[in-house]
């Protein structure tokens, strides 16, 4: 399968994730093809964006193709930056300067009142045009300053809920993040899926 990301940090996490993942038989990633122009995310939710990358690397390899899409929704904001989380600041946007947003927007707000929570849509759709989806979703907080130097995106800002020493993701060995994540868990999903479609003989189904 293709992966759809232009995206190389999301890539490696993708592919790491996969390569963990016991879906019954081999998968063999392939990367974006350097031909292909990036997709124009113009959906207004997760799946539609997901979709809509899947389907343009899908007809331009005639593989299938894996595309995710991740939005971070936080209570104070009312689920800002969500969908465009992104281009939080903006279409060319750095990982620094989202966090940075993000932190200016939060300021002032209360240690019980900075919940949030990340969602990831990911989407497997075949030449055929059938489609596979995984959802994941991981509750946690807003940390008032960046901690940790590993991951990317909103990693140093984000403590799940679920790690009982209160770290965030960039904190976090890459193993660790994996099996918190959102994407992880979306990936799971959409692997169980998978099992269920194709079964788990090594047959061609």
């Amino acid at each position: 399968m293709v992966l759809a990301t232009a995206n190389p940090d999301k890539a490696r996490e993708l592919a790491a994730v996969l390569s963990a993942t016991a879906t019954g038989r081999a998968v063999e990633l392939v990367g974006r093809p350097a031909g292909v122009p990036e997709v124009e995310e113009t959906g207004s939710t997760l799946r539609e964006n997901a979709l809509l990358k899947a389907r343009v690397l899908g007809a331009a390899t005639d593989l299938p193709a894996l595309a995710d899409d991740t939005g971070l929704e936080v209570d104070a904001l009312d689920g800002e930056p969500g969908v465009r989380s992104a281009r939080y600041a903006g279409e060319n946007a750095t990982y620094a300067d989202n966090v940075e947003r993000l932190l200016r927007e939060m300021a002032g707000v209360a240690p019980p009142d900075r919940g949030a929570r990340f969602t990831t849509v990911v989407v497997l759709v075949f030449p055929s045009g059938e489609a596979l989806e995984g959802v994941g979703v991981v509750e946690g907080r807003i940390t008032e300053a960046p901690r940790g130097a590993a991951g990317f995106g909103y990693d140093p800002v984000f403590a799940p809920s679920a790690d009982p020493a209160g770290r965030t993701f960039a904190e976090m060995d890459a193993a660790e993040k994996d099996r918190l994540s959102h994407r992880g868990a979306a990936l799971r999903d959409l692997a169980a899926k998978l099992r269920d479609a194709v079964g788990t003989t090594g047959e061609e189904g």
